[in-house]
Order: C-alpha cells, then sequence, then structure tokens
C-alpha cells in the first residue's frame, strides 16, 4: 500500500526533507504544504546566502556535524543544477586585544570541525586577502562561500514534483491530529489521512507543535536582522566576508560585510527584538506574537541578563550611523554616508522557559510527528544533511 508523508513548511529545510524522501522512499507520496504562495519566503528568502565552513560551532553538536556535510553536499548539488555557488572565503577579525583570548578557541573550534584550508593570519596576512581590513589577526577560511537559497530552494521544489510529490502553496495548517497509526492534517477546506508528518515551520515552529500535541518549551522568539547595502562604487573593497569575533554568549555571529551572489555587498545583520514573526514592514506590529513572547518566562529571563546588550542593538537599528559603528572598526573605508538601509530578515530563535536561548538544532518526536522545533543559522547551510538526518529517523520511528 502506498504510504503517504506530508512536511510542513516549503522553506528550504522542509523542501529538501521532501526530496530525501523521494529518493530514499521511492513510491511514497510526498506533500509539501506551505501557507504562503511561493516557497522560500520566509527566513530562507532573507538570510544573507552564506554557506559556512563550520567555524563556529561546538564540537559534536547537530550543527557542527550537520553544517560539514550540509556544505558539501549543497556545493555539489548546486554544480549539478548550475545554481550559483561562489568560494569567495570570509576571514575573522579580532580587532582588540581582549578579544584575542575568544578569538583563540574559535580557532580551536575551527580546527576541531575540520574546516578547510583554514589559516590563521597577522595583520600583514589580513591585508593581502582583504587589503581595505584591519585587525590585529585573522582566521581566514577560503571555501566559506555564498549562494542564491530561493534558486535552491525552487529547484529542491521541481525536484519533489518531478519525482511525483506535490507542493501545495496557499495551504497553512490549521490542525494536527495523530490518532489511529495516522496523522490528519487539516488546511482550510481540506484534510490529509498520512502515515507520517514531518514539521518544518521554522518561526511558526513551536505554534505547530503544540498543535501536534508536543510542550510548549522552547518558545520560538523572533529576531529582526536588518541589512545595509554599500553604494555601488565602493562595493569591492570587501573581496569576500568581514566577520567579527562572535561573543559565545549569543547563537548571533554579529555585524559583518557580506558579498551577495549578484556582486552587491551588505553589512549586517544585527539582533533586535521584531514585533512581528513573518511581515517584512518595519512598522509591522502583531498582538498575537508579541503576547506570545510576553507571555514566556523565559524571554523576561533573557532580557534581564541581557539588557545591556538589547539597548545597543536597538540604538543601531534607529540610527545607520550608530549600527555602522561597529563594523566600521574591520573596515575604515567605509562610513555612514557609503550605506542605505536595505532589508530584512526574521530569525526563529527557539528560548527555553529558563532563559536559555537554544544554540543547537532541535528536532522531537511526537509518536508519528517529526517537528525542527530549532534550526537557525546554519540551517540553511545544513540543509540537505539536516534533511538525511530527520528521514533517517522517520525510517527508524
Amino acid at each position: 500500500m502506498e504510504q503517504t508523508i506530508a512536511i510542513v513548511g516549503a522553506g528550504i529545510v522542509g523542501l529538501a526533507v521532501g526530496r530525501e524522501l523521494t529518493l530514499r522512499r521511492p513510491g511514497t507520496r510526498v506533500v509539501v504544504l506551505e501557507k504562503e504562495d511561493r516557497v522560500a519566503a520566509h527566513q530562507t528568502g532573507h538570510n544573507s546566502g552564506v554557506v559556512h565552513a563550520g567555524i563556529y560551532y561546538r564540537p559534536g553538536s547537530l550543527k557542527a556535524e550537520l553544517c560539514t556535510r550540509g556544505r558539501l553536499l549543497l556545493r555539489d548539488y548546486c554544480a549539478e543544477h548550475a545554481l550559483p555557488y561562489d568560494e569567495c572565503g570570509k576571514v575573522v577579525v579580532a580587532v582588540d586585544p581582549d578579544e584575542l583570548g575568544r578569538f583563540e578557541a574559535l580557532e580551536r573550534t575551527a580546527h576541531e570541525n575540520g574546516v578547510p584550508g583554514l589559516r590563521r593570519l597577522d595583520a600583514a596576512g589580513l591585508s593581502e586577502v582583504e587589503p581595505h581590513a584591519v585587525g590585529l589577526a585573522a582566521l581566514h577560511s577560503p571555501h566559506t562561500a555564498i549562494t542564491d537559497y530561493v534558486a535552491v530552494a525552487r529547484q529542491l521544489a521541481a525536484d519533489v514534483v518531478a519525482a511525483g510529490g506535490a507542493v501545495h502553496l496557499s495551504s497553512p495548517v490549521t490542525a494536527i491530529d495523530p490518532a489511529g497509526g495516522r496523522v490528519r492534517v487539516r488546511t482550510p477546506g481540506t484534510s490529509y489521512d498520512v502515515d507520517r508528518l514531518v514539521v518544518c515551520g521554522g518561526l511558526q515552529s513551536d505554534r505547530l507543535a503544540r498543535l501536534a500535541g508536543g510542550g510548549a518549551d522552547p518558545r520560538i522568539v523572533p529576531f529582526r536582522g536588518e541589512y545595509l547595502a554599500v553604494r555601488r562604487e565602493l562595493q569591492d573593497l570587501v573581496r569576500g566576508m568581514v566577520y567579527p569575533v562572535p561573543d559565545p554568549r549569543y547563537p548571533f555571529l554579529g555585524v559583518h560585510f557580506t558579498r551577495r551572489v549578484t556582486g552587491a555587498l551588505e553589512v549586517g545583520p544585527n539582533a533586535v527584538l521584531a514585533p512581528h514573526r513573518d511581515r517584512y514592514d518595519r512598522c509591522a506590529v502583531s498582538v498575537a506574537d508579541l503576547a506570545s513572547t510576553a507571555a514566556w518566562p523565559g524571554f523576561w529571563r533573557m532580557a534581564r541578563q541581557h539588557w545591556r546588550t538589547g539597548v545597543d542593538e536597538v540604538r543601531g537599528s534607529l540610527s545607520v550611523r550608530a549600527y555602522l559603528r561597529s563594523a566600521q572598526r574591520y573596515v575604515p573605508a567605509i562610513g555612514p554616508d557609503d550605506v542605505v538601509r536595505a532589508g530584512f530578515g526574521i530569525r526563529a530563535q527557539a528560548l527555553e522557559r529558563d532563559g536559555t536561548l537554544v544554540d543547537d538544532f532541535r528536532i522531537d518526536h511526537l509518536g508519528g510527528v517529526t517537528v525542527v522545533r530549532n534550526a537557525p543559522s546554519p540551517a540553511a547551510t545544513s540543509s540537505l544533511a539536516i534533511a538525511e538526518h530527520v528521514v533517517d529517523r522517520v525510517e527508524t520511528a
């Protein structure tokens, strides 16, 4: 008897899971349900386009494991389908002596994760790689790349359809009912009885998990990441990407200079609390989303601990000059008059009840339902490897 497996969410992770199922289980009917009218409408379509090499992630974590494999799978997939993939490289730069301890710890982590081609640079070596960057020391990752994740997602959707599956757009999931060994999934006007359900709902993953009978912990708290675009005549001042040494207390990498496959150069993203989970208007506010954040005890515990950082992020959001102040420490030649506000993305960050920001990927299994509850960066890089990991568990559950 033909099995049916449904996936909620047509971002890059959900579509990668759909493709992996069609490869692993020929004859299985795969149905992807997406609430928007297009694929890659949220995190996939609003991120920086970076293909990470594994510098940052705790050795032995899912992020470290799946980023390393995912980068190779993604590189080969882009080559197979003639999709953009540019190994422009990046440098992670320490500018102050008090950063050198964190810098050296990061170097050890990167070596443990087997980051290919990684080398340490002094100030002169940094100038050879990035002539307009300044710093005391840098880690150069020549195989960090950029791609077009929307194009990748569209190709993954095409693969699912070509294998006999379906991608249903404008199909928000309103109910999930696991009963009798199967799962009933409802959308407005339609219901699907499936053998297994995989939820890759990103910004809505906590709500979808609760529909499936999961707990409230962790809660998704949305953070807005805003970008500035560097004017065209200065775009070549940065050859690849220039990153700061990240603060290990946060799962964010700090404001950095990033190339796009179009040739554009951007600065960002920052990380400010978003008043709406899925609207890309700076003035958009959702009472329900704000209430969800405010009602979560973990939010207030996090806020009490990190309020100074939050104030700095808001200041940068309101003022281009303040925003660029930190980035200009790394590339002084690009100043506030050289940038304009660009777009922003909204990051789905899972937050524990005790106020802990969930750092690793989190994947839960609820009977016939598998829920990807936390998949921030490097989820796009890791998407094809996450798909393998999820399908492995679907097959053994």
